[in-house]
């Protein structure tokens, strides 16, 4: 029956015969031969005893059936489990106490009564089980013997009175003797199997491992980044530019290994805080406002630093609410406060410094110190224990950011005062904003917030080629900044405002399936290089303000469609995307105006949302370009017509869920978007708390696109006081589903779509999925049948091992949580 069985006795000759028997013999430490006359144990010694009760302990801990028969002639059963080994007994556990007649070896027993302990434990001290065993033997027998006929007759050709033996079952044949008088035994022996079919010359030869092959390839890449470098050093107009180069080059490979090292479960932080820090776009409205000489350049600084500024407050509001979710009531006191200390001295120093005019050099120091605090900021993510001191790395960077920029340009009393109320106006409104930020807005909100950074770069960008004194004298370098940071930023304002309006409900999630997509996205990319070209060659005022306003037209329709034709499964992928093209505009506003923070700040965002990006393409099983581009299915889907999956949806009330979680012993929970829509993880937080004290294992799955954004669902989790350590990622519970009880699937769909793996023309074909139909019992709570988000249909919900719960997440979390706790008597 698969059962695990251990077994311990005083006598060290009983371990030989246990183990013959398949079960596993217990020890303890202490040896000593317990065997006595008459093959019946002696007392052992004190010492033994407490070794003794200490294994036994451990051992009431893990198993669900204790059964003793120790005994002394003459003498009362000693007692060998107590009621502290009892109470660490899980819920629905039994005792059976052989030695009840002779005063029982469990301290819980009551000769001839069965009892149930306050934690579930039934305690069985029957002394007539002897007298009892008969009838159920016979019983088991008997029902075994009807369970045989029925399998040879009726029930296998389901035709009312018609008896048929089948030949073809291996047990009913094996079973038969005589047939209408003809002998029928022994059975015929089975064909031997089919010897395996041997591989030809060519299909051996083609599984030979080419080991050349990676190293090949690898040597490629180098020669390709080699020759890419040593490229740009030949086109450099100057060691300003070589230097910037190498602050950039470097900041991409910093960027790249800290973001990395990002915890899952805090990737959405992440892309709060590189949402926050992106906000340093301010930096170049400053300058822009410092330098302006025209009332509409002045304008296009004002919106730049304004618009900033919200970014950046908002920003990390919304990073320590989100880290503020992960606390726990057992965390220690925590004084991050006090790195405000060396923060305002810093501040302090660098002022001094630089209102003395004898230490010039202090702007490049601070400058890069601000860097570093930024690099710190998301460093600080690798762990939940360093996460907030991240977060106050990343304020201390950007506000010393500003700093030194003002530092730097020492601008007017007039224009001081400008830039302080700009930002002041731009700081209240980013706290407004946050404030009242709900986790399930997270998403919608960062895309909101990114289209901020593309219309300040774009701003900066324009103003600057505005504010030239000869627009035809700007040299190269600085022309292909201003184009660039005008057409990323373009680009990600109005991409973003597309994800906004899907992730938002107030557009469609849909792609938009013009059957001319593809050439409207090639004319309108000619388009922008075509303008950007015109800019390349250094016009005069009116047509470089012509081609920029073209560039800048065109790039921001590229991103409307492009984003508009992309489906809202891939959501998740278009706002890193978009965290990415943020950081790209930030980089090219630095080269713009030779300011190495913005370089380093903005590769490291970039580096931030293309790692990220590729995490989720990888947990989705896409191609990048197929995204972007607006493509169907992921990189494994053959494009041939999906699988029909044929069944019927079994549904099963909240009374009956309620008894089969408290039947169970193991238990994942795969919450989805649905969960958070519903705003039910605080009843569900109930019901597990519920569950977990009365000795289940409960655990949560995440995928890493659960949601609308990376790691939402576990900020999801964290606000409503789930622990962190009981919520796990799919690599490190994919594999225990077949040990499990029962999954409980909460407004999850996509995710665990067998699809994903049955059907090679699936358009989710390939995508790494949790596999929650390997458990013995699903439950999918879910408001319909409908499809999930990428619009799949779902052959889980038809497995026999699947039962489908319908209605609001919230309302049903609340109900289960509630029916629960009846069960458990609490």
């Amino acid at each position: 029956m698969g059962a695990i069985v251990r077994a311990f006795d005083v006598r060290p000759v009983t371990k030989e015969q246990v183990e013959a028997m398949g079960g596993h013999f217990l020890e303890v430490d202490v040896k000593e031969d317990g065997s006595g006359a008459g093959g019946y144990a002696k007392e052992m010694s004190k010492e033994w005893h407490a070794a003794a009760a200490k294994m036994l302990s451990k051992q009431c801990e893990e198993v669900d059936i204790v059964i003793t028969t120790a005994q002394i002639p003459g003498r009362k059963a000693p007692i060998m489990i107590t009621k502290d080994m009892v109470a660490k007994m899980k819920s629905g556990s039994v005792t059976v106490d052989l030695a009840a007649e002779s005063g029982g070896n469990i301290e819980t027993t009551v000769k001839d009564e069965k009892i149930i302990t306050d934690n579930g434990v039934t305690c069985l001290g029957y002394t007539d089980l002897a007298s009892r065993l008969p009838t159920t033997s016979s019983s088991l027998y008997s029902n075994n013997i009807s369970k045989f006929l029925l399998s040879i007759g009726p029930q296998t050709t389901k035709v009312k009175d018609y008896f048929y033996i089948d030949h073809e079952d291996d047990a009913v044949r094996g079973m038969l003797a005589v047939e209408n008088g003809k002998l029928m035994w022994p059975a015929p022996m089975p064909p031997p199997p089919a010897a395996p079919a041997k591989k030809d010359q060519k299909s051996a030869e083609s599984e030979v491992v080419d080991y050349r092959a990676p190293y090949a390839q690898g040597a490629k890449r180098a020669g390709y980044l080699a020759g890419g470098v040593l490229a740009v050093g030949c086109i450099s107009p100057d060691p300003a530019f070589s230097a910037m180069f190498t602050t950039f080059a470097l900041s991409n490979i910093i960027g790249v290994q800290v973001v990395l090292g990002v915890t899952h479960a805090l990737h959405s932080p992440l892309m709060a805080v590189t949402n926050a820090i992106s906000g340093t776009t301010a930096l170049g409205g400053m300058h822009l406002l410092a330098h302006s000489n025209s009332a509409g350049v002045s304008a296009l600084a004002a919106a730049a630093t304004t618009l900033s500024t919200v970014n950046i407050v908002g920003g990390f509001i919304v990073t320590k609410k989100m880290l503020d979710m992960f606390k726990r009531p057992t965390d220690p006191p925590e004084y991050y406060h006090l790195y405000g200390i060396p923060a305002a001295g810093s501040l302090a120093f660098y002022t001094a410094g630089s209102m003395s005019g004898h230490v010039p050099e202090i702007d490049s120091a601070a400058a890069t110190l601000a860097g570093l605090l930024c690099i710190g900021g998301i460093g600080g993510l690798s762990s939940q224990s360093t996460a907030r001191l991240g977060a106050a790395s990343g304020q201390a960077g950007v506000a010393l950011g500003v700093a030194s920029t003002l530092g730097h340009l020492h601008p007017d009393f007039a224009t001081t005062a400008k830039i302080a109320t700009l930002m002041g106006i731009g700081g209240a409104a980013g706290k407004y904003i946050g404030d009242r930020v709900e986790p399930t807005s997270l998403p919608q909100t960062v895309a909101a917030f990114h289209s901020l950074v593309g219309i300040a770069a774009s701003a900066a960008a324009v103003g600057d080629f505005a504010n030239a004194p000869v627009t035809a004298e700007l040299d190269k370098v600085h022309l292909a900044s201003i184009y660039l940071a005008t057409v990323i930023g373009s680009v990600t304002c109005t991409g973003s405002l597309v994800a906004f309006g899907k992730l938002d409900g107030r557009l469609t999630s849909a792609p938009m399936q013009h059957p001319a997509r593809d050439r409207i996205n090639m004319g309108l990319g000619a388009a922008t290089l075509g303008a950007g070209a015109v800019v390349m060659g250094g016009p005069e005022f009116g047509t470089g303000m012509a081609a920029l306003g073209g560039a800048l037209t065109t790039s921001g329709l590229l991103g409307w469609h492009m984003t508009a034709s992309i489906g809202g499964a891939d959501m998740p992928v278009v706002i890193t995307v978009l965290n990415s093209y943020s950081g790209w505009a930030l980089c090219a506003e630095g080269f713009m105006l030779d300011m190495p923070i913005l370089t380093t700040v903005g590769a490291l965002i970039g580096c931030s949302g293309a790692a990220l990006t590729k995490i989720m393409c990888d947990a989705m099983n896409r191609d990048i370009l197929s995204v972007i581009l607006g493509g169907y299915g992921t990189k494994s889907s053959r494009g041939g017509a999906a699988m029909k999956f044929e069944g019927e949806v079994t549904q099963t009330n909240v009374d009956d869920t309620c008894k089969l979680l408290m039947e169970s012993e193991t238990i994942i929970i795969v919450p989805g978007y649905g969960l958070a829509v519903a705003k039910g993880q605080y009843p569900l937080k109930d019901m597990v708390d519920t569950l977990r004290s009365a000795g289940k294992k409960v655990r949560f799955g995440i995928h890493p696109v659960a949601g609308r954004m990376p790691g939402q669902l576990n900020v999801l989790l964290a606000e409503a006081g789930v622990p962190y350590d009981i919520v796990e990622e799919l690599e490190e519970i994919n594999d225990d589903f077949d040990d499990t009880d029962v999954v409980l699937v909460i407004g999850a769909n996509d995710t665990i779509n067998s699809a994903a793996e049955d059907d090679p023309n699936s358009e989710i074909a390939g995508m790494p999925v949790l596999r929650v139909w390997k458990s013995k019992q699903v439950i999918v709570m879910k408001r319909s049948l409908a499809a999930g988000y990428a619009g799949v249909e779902n052959p889980v919900f038809l497995k026999d091992n699947t039962d489908m719960l319908l209605g609001d997440a919230k309302d049903t979390c609340e109900k289960l949580a509630v029916g629960v706790k009846a069960l458990a008597g609490k």
